[in-house]
């Protein structure tokens, strides 16, 4: 199959097309910006923008299927920042997907379910929050409502993969973050270190939208449905973090900080920001607080059904080949 990869250039991106060519399909990517996946002769870039409705027709001129995962991530800023790449954006490879008739693999997130209160081992069936505490959370919540509107109305075959706490080699978010706070002394645990979370190893994440590619080209029984992908089982947030710092170089975390207080902060550092106009991240949020304090686990028993879908990648093997990334973040050689 010819297959489009939409942020192709980026981490999870990258994985995924690596796979496809992998498993013989052929793969063109589509990113704003140079990367050096981008200088892989057997790979096709195309430099666009998914705002920009030209750009997708002309990234998916002869395609089979899209891998849809290009998005502007991150917990704080204008809703217009959000908005314009992840509904916006995703509204125009849908379109173009349902006049082509090209099946849509979307890449969505658990935020889109994330209701301020901890998830155990929680399942497709948990519906959306009535409110949103980003509006990351709340745009790919709005796209993905979209997307799978759509394929239940019968307008194409797509599905949505919801990766959570993505990691490995590559990271441009969470493990960069980690090690910088970490080195500048600003990494304090949030709680009493003993939530549980979901972590997804990258090439395990790609693993299943590689799957969901490959299924929605045979047939069109998984179409319209959400997957969780992560790791089948849970770590203790806080061990796995120092488990990361360890591997870096650096001391575990020392200093604390109670969930509830955690939560005021964050509160009240979001009020001063939009006060005083403020753009950037503060340091802590009411989502982060929440996100760093709680437990938020995930069944894959929907995927594991419908895709046969087994992670090939298990935390320790991963650990392994994440760390060396770890050491070079920490300044080691």
């Amino acid at each position: 199959m010819n297959v489009l990869v939409t942020g192709g250039g980026g981490f999870l991106g990258s994985h995924i097309a690596r796979q496809l060519l992998g498993r013989g399909h052929r793969v063109r990517i589509l990113c704003r910006h140079h990367h050096p996946i981008c200088n892989d002769a057997v790979i096709e870039w195309l430099a666009g923008d998914i705002t920009r409705p030209a750009d997708v027709e002309r990234a998916l001129a002869g395609q089979d299927a899209v891998v849809h995962t290009a998005a502007r991530p991150g917990i704080w800023g204008p809703r217009r920042w959000f908005y314009d790449v992840n509904v916006t954006g995703t509204r125009n490879v849908l379109e173009a997907c349902v006049r082509r008739s090209i099946p849509l693999v979307y890449t969505s997130s658990p935020s889109v379910v994330f209701d301020g209160r901890p998830h155990h081992r929680a399942d497709e069936t948990l519906p959306y929050p009535r409110r949103f505490l980003c509006a990351y959370s709340a745009t790919k919540a709005q796209a993905e409502r979209e997307v799978l509107s759509a394929a239940r109305r019968g307008k194409l075959r797509a599905v949505a993969i919801r990766p959570h706490l993505i990691w490995g080699p590559g990271d441009t978010q969470l493990t960069p973050r980690l090690i910088q706070r970490a080195r500048s002394g600003r990494l304090v645990r949030v709680g009493d270190g003993t939530n549980e979370v979901s972590v997804t190893y990258v090439e395990n994440a790609a693993y299943l939208h590689v799957l969901a590619v490959e299924r929605l080209a045979r047939d069109a029984t998984c179409s319209g449905n959400a997957y969780f992908v992560n790791d089948p089982h849970p770590v203790r947030l806080w061990q796995w973090v120092d488990t990361l710092l360890e591997l870096a170089g650096l001391p575990p975390i020392r200093r604390c900080i109670p969930a509830r207080l955690a939560y005021v902060l964050g509160a009240t550092c979001e009020l001063t920001y939009r006060l005083t106009g403020r753009t950037s991240e503060p340091p802590i949020t009411r989502f982060l607080a929440l996100q760093l304090s709680q437990t938020h686990t995930y069944s894959i028993e929907r995927a594991r059904r419908d895709f046969a879908y087994e992670p090939p990648i298990d935390v320790e093997e991963g650990l392994r080949r994440t760390a060396p990334e770890l050491a070079a973040l920490a300044g080691r050689p």
